[in-house]
């Protein structure tokens, strides 16, 4: 007796940050629970032109692999310009960013519906989405997103438009979360968002960043290890600085939206602090905790950049004494300030970002190097590899149960990363 055909599970394919894969897992979970078939889902990304490229050649492949399945596109890049997407011969539907998180979405009559573009205007959104996920990461690592969208409008930043304006998930929902990845034994948890500093600007009384991971290291004492995924140095508040001066619990590694190291370019960029308080907060943040480690963006070859100009923002990476870069080479946005000045030629834009990532892997070595010999605390992400508290990865020995922290002697270093026994 033949059985009957039996549509695939969804496939999801995920461009871009930390967020944007923490969002796909929730739309897997949507997508099962609605009990859709017979699809692939891929979640872009806007931050350049570069991601929405990549996406659309991954699109035209996903066609070719899946030529029976209703290919739904979704994500920043499908909100910001959804006429790209749906002018695509492979793309059966375009969703956008506030619909992707709604339950009714999923279902197998509105993923088959005739109508092809569903992007409302993600401007009029005034609440985090309902989409808390117990889990996504690694077995050791959860991630709970805390925030979503951005107030500012950095001139060259496409994102406020592809995720609206800042909402906060209230205090209370975030650490009744961490309780529960806690009691299924997640040694780590990193809160997340598009403008983490910007939490609880939207929340009655307006609470700061701070007063939400003071409260959440006082009402989940048995959480390992709470982590900050990325801030703005200039809006760190002081209960954020006393949180990481006084629990080690909270990882010594920040992760600073820093961009620029020029003056000009940053008042060209709109960003809200100059050079010097970038210096002045990393030296006061070092102050409050020796131990602690940085990690930036920065972009290269911004509009008007002299190579005077970007040589501060290499200095900026020692002055700041900077260990993990994350280099972009500036992507001109359709539709932001920046891409209307005067363009800094390619070719000289890849040659700058290749100059900062080689100085951000000459740092990275020597402080890897500099931990050759001492004991460094880690969790352990899966068989054999760990992450440190500075979020560096270490080789460790295979019977170290993932999931667990333990602390390890480093013998050395192999290719970037530590060597633990």
């Amino acid at each position: 007796m033949t059985r009957p055909f039996q549509p695939p599970a969804p496939v999801f394919e995920t461009f871009g940050c930390r967020l944007n894969a923490y969002e796909t897992e929730a739309m897997k979970a949507l997508a099962e629970q609605a009990g859709l078939t017979g699809a692939v889902v891929v979640n872009t990304c806007a931050v350049t032109a570069e991601a929405v490229r990549q996406a659309r050649q991954r699109i035209r492949r996903l066609r070719r692999d899946h030529p029976e399945a209703r290919i739904v596109v979704t994500g920043c890049a499908a909100q910001t310009e959804p006429e790209t997407f749906a002018a695509m011969p492979e793309v059966d539907r375009v969703i956008g960013n506030l619909e992707k998180m709604r339950p009714e979405t999923w279902t197998p009559d509105f993923i088959g519906a005739a109508e092809r573009v569903t992007v409302d205007d993600v401007m009029a959104a005034r609440e985090t989405a309902g989409h808390l996920i117990d889990g996504f990461g690694t077995r050791a690592r959860a991630y709970v997103q805390i925030q979503n969208g951005c107030d500012h409008r950095c001139t060259f930043c496409i994102i406020p438009y592809g995720r609206g304006n800042s909402r906060s998930a209230p205090a209370g929902e975030v650490v009744a979360q961490i309780r529960r990845l806690v009691e299924r034994g997640y040694a780590e948890v990193v809160l997340t968002g598009v403008d983490l500093t910007s939490w609880g600007a939207d929340l009655p009384g307006r609470p700061p960043l701070g007063d939400l991971v003071q409260r959440i290291l006082r009402l989940v004492p048995d959480l390992p290890r709470l982590r900050l995924s990325s801030i703005d140095s200039v809006e760190a508040d002081a209960a954020l600085v006393d949180a990481m001066a006084s629990d080690l619990r909270l990882m010594p590694h920040l992760h600073l939206s820093l961009q620029a190291g020029d003056d000009m370019i940053l008042k060209r960029m709109k960003r809200r602090h100059l050079r010097d308080d970038a210096i002045r907060f990393c030296a006061e943040m070092r102050a409050k905790r020796p131990d602690i480690v940085f990690g930036a963006d920065v972009i290269a070859g911004f509009p008007t950049e002299t190579e005077a100009m970007f040589e501060n923002s290499l200095r900026l990476v020692e002055e700041c004494g900077l260990t993990w870069l994350h280099v972009f080479p500036y992507s001109a946005r359709k539709g932001t300030p920046a891409a209307r000045m005067p363009q800094v030629p390619k070719a000289v834009r890849t040659e700058r970002a290749a100059r900062l990532r080689a100085l951000g892997d000459a740092r990275a070595a020597a402080w890897l190097a500099s931990r050759v010999g001492g004991e460094e605390s880690a969790v352990v992400e899966r068989p054999g590899l760990g992450r440190t508290q500075g979020f560096a990865e270490i080789l460790l020995p295979e019977d170290r149960a993932v999931g667990s922290v333990t602390r390890a002697r480093v013998t050395g270093v192999e290719h970037g990363r530590l060597r633990g026994a």
